[in-house]
């Protein structure tokens, strides 16, 4: 793998990065707030990056409101070969930014290269999609008329992104804004800005060569002001948000006050059961890397396991074994299991989580330190804990983004059912049973109530052909495959009259 100093150079990525956004070409902060981004690997200064200020951010806007009528303009298939081409420059940086995507927020360098993947991936999704933005032709009451229904583009698409996932959610959402014919404008993390500035310096390479418009995909730094400002403004007619319920909640609200459209992708607190039924060693594998993977700071990580007591003992023994023998290091080190979390609050919460838990009367049965000292620089590296505990703590009934694994037994498989439901977030779950009766109860209308259920499959890993998001407070959106599409675009219903008379719907009779 490349070193660091050699990943930004072939990124195109400056130590002391004063322009905060960009639709061609860079435009230049003036007096705005800065910050310094520190690795969580090993504590050194990243680079330097400034928030745009007012006069920017309208520059931007003026940018992708210039872009959209142009852009949407194009056949769909010919925007679906710009993101055909972006995603052959991913394929051609894929290592350069994975590697990146990994010292930036501290995830292992396999998870940085399945996160450049999923962007890949996406972009293949879109072009395809991009020749099947399918209508629907129906029939009309009345003789002679025709009626069918088609989707147009919004306009400008705004793409609020989180930490954990910097750079795919974001790809996510804006290839397919794209093929759909809208312009996009991203604010990434304050926490994680370098690899947005990356992303989207590959794709001006794109832009340029295809002589398009600056402001079909731009990218404005900022914090959560900066976020509030795009949910604000009446010129961005959807906003998708990914982080915290109370950020989604926020976002909301002020979006819906301006009847704009908004996608909402927010907490999760996802459960596994596992029955006396399943197949454990399946089981395992998905358990442990559902709650470890990305140092438990994925909105679909596992964070309660619920287990039938005639296998409790057996399944935590054998998980408990397995946690001993994780490998906490230098996420870019191959070897290790388990990267850092992404700064000092995060490791507060961590900590506060595990003290909040002893206070209600659970018991830590493996893990919930924090690392110290050589290899572990920034103090950002905890242990993975795994945690007896009730379904009703209050710590449990919350999502805490730290890799804390709650465990808890039941004995009928209704009282599963129950638990698994029983908290306010809705994303992500999963069953391990081999009894077709238990899985089919599970995803029926009475089993689990997420926007995500899965069968002999942990909780983490979503396809991108599927449609990504969840119930309750986990915002009800929905991202990715499927028909996700339609929420960026509106639609229209056309009635066609090719006859040379003037019936009425519902046989009114209206004579002049």
């Amino acid at each position: 793998m490349q070193k660091i100093a050699q990943v930004l150079k072939q990124l195109g990525i400056k130590k002391d990065c004063e322009s905060v956004c960009t639709g061609l070409n860079w435009i230049n902060a003036v007096g705005g707030r800065h910050r310094e981004i520190i690795s969580p690997v090993d504590a050194k200064k990243l680079g330097v990056v400034h928030f745009a200020t007012m006069s920017e951010y309208e520059a931007v806007l003026k940018r992708a409101v210039d872009a959209k009528n142009i852009w949407q303009n194009i056949p769909a298939p010919k925007r679906g070969e710009i993101v055909r081409q972006y995603g052959n420059v991913l394929r051609e940086n894929k290592e350069a930014l994975g590697a990146l995507v990994s010292y930036e927020m501290g995830k292992s360098y396999q998870e940085g290269l399945g996160e450049v993947q999923e962007m890949i991936d996406i972009c293949d999704y879109a072009v395809g999609l991009s020749r099947q933005l399918h209508g629907l032709t129906m029939h009309s009451e009345r003789p002679g008329h025709r009626m069918y229904e088609q989707y147009h583009p919004l306009g400008v698409v705004g793409v609020i992104s989180s930490f954990n996932f910097p750079v795919a959610v974001w790809a996510w959402n804006a290839m397919i804004a794209a093929v759909c014919g809208n312009v996009s404008i991203w604010k990434p993390s304050e926490k994680t800005p370098f690899s947005a500035y990356a992303c989207m310096n590959l794709m001006k390479k794109v832009i340029e060569i295809n002589h398009l418009p600056e402001g079909i995909f731009t990218v404005i730094n900022g914090d959560k002001e900066m976020g509030m400002m795009l949910a604000e403004d009446k010129r961005v007619e959807l906003i998708s948000a990914t982080g915290s319920t109370p950020m989604g909640r926020a976002v909301g609200k002020i979006v819906a006050e301006r009847f704009g459209k908004s996608i909402l992708e927010l907490g999760g607190n996802n459960a596994i059961i596992v029955t006396e039924h399943a197949d454990l060693d399946m089981a395992i594998r998905a358990i442990v890397f559902g709650a470890v993977g990305t140092a438990g700071q994925r909105c679909t990580t596992t964070r309660r396991l619920i287990v039938q007591e005639s296998i409790y003992d057996t399944l935590l023994k054998k998980i408990i074994k397995i946690y001993k023998q994780l490998k906490v290091g230098n996420p870019l080190d191959v070897n290790n299991h388990v990267g850092p979390l992404i700064d000092q609050n995060a490791v507060n919460l961590f900590e506060t989580a595990i003290e909040r838990l002893k206070k209600e009367g659970g018991n830590v049965l493996v893990g919930g330190k924090v690392l110290k000292g050589a290899g572990y620089e920034g103090g950002c590296y905890v242990y993975p804990a795994v945690c007896e505990a009730r379904n009703t703590y209050k710590i449990v009934q919350e999502e805490t983004f730290a890799p804390i694994l709650y465990v808890m037994k039941y004995k009928k498989f209704s009282e599963a059912i129950a638990m698994q439901n029983d908290v306010k977030q809705g994303l992500s779950s999963s069953i391990f049973s081999n009894n077709i009766r238990e899985t089919e109860l599970f995803l029926s209308a009475q089993g689990s109530d997420c926007g995500i259920a899965n069968v002999n499959i942990g909780t983490s890993g979503a396809e991108i052909g599927g449609a990504f998001g969840g119930e309750k407070e986990t915002g009800g959106g929905r991202e990715s495959g499927s028909d996700s599409w339609k929420a960026y675009m509106r639609r229209q219903t056309n009635t066609i009259n090719y006859s040379n008379q003037m019936p009425l719907a519902q046989g009114i009779k209206f004579d002049v």
